[in-house]
């Protein structure tokens, strides 16, 4: 039996209403909706991470957030974004997999001085674990998830 205080949980932020929604981890896969409006909040694909979103999110998800930190007209990021999409699937429950566009959110972008993209970091606590700069194949991904 699994006690509240080893209950993880993900923050996450509505797509449609922008409330803040905190969803038990092992129940991301049973489509959780948001508390306020009721819309789906889906898992299984990449969440799309902002300026407000973004230091929220972080901070407050238990479970590893790994970030694809991209630009719609980078090469390299259309390359990868199929895999982040499997991940988003393969990984929902254990692991929160986002995106962030650069050109939207260049503050965000500065303050942990992403000089390429694309650039994905895994955050742990609130806090950069690892880092991976470049396309790189999905196994390479799962790699910087690993403890």
């Amino acid at each position: 039996m699994t006690t509240t205080t080893d209950t993880k949980h993900i923050t996450v932020r509505c797509q449609f209403c922008a409330a803040w929604n905190r969803i038990d981890a092992a129940r991301a896969a049973d489509r959780p909706k948001c508390g306020k409006c009721g819309t789906p909040i889906r898992l299984d694909r990449p969440l799309k991470l902002d300026t407000d979103s973004f230091h929220r999110t972080i901070e407050d998800t238990d479970l590893p957030v790994l970030v694809d930190f991209y630009a719609d007209w980078c090469g390299p990021c259309k390359m990868m974004a199929p895999l982040v999409d499997e991940l988003a699937a393969e990984y929902q429950g254990r692991a929160l997999i986002a995106k962030l566009d650069t050109d939207k959110a260049p503050a965000i972008q500065e303050s942990f001085q992403v000089r390429g993209i694309p650039t994905t970091i895994v955050f742990r606590n609130g806090k950069e674990a690892k880092r991976r700069v470049g396309a790189v194949p999905k196994a390479a991904l799962e790699e910087l998830l690993k403890d």
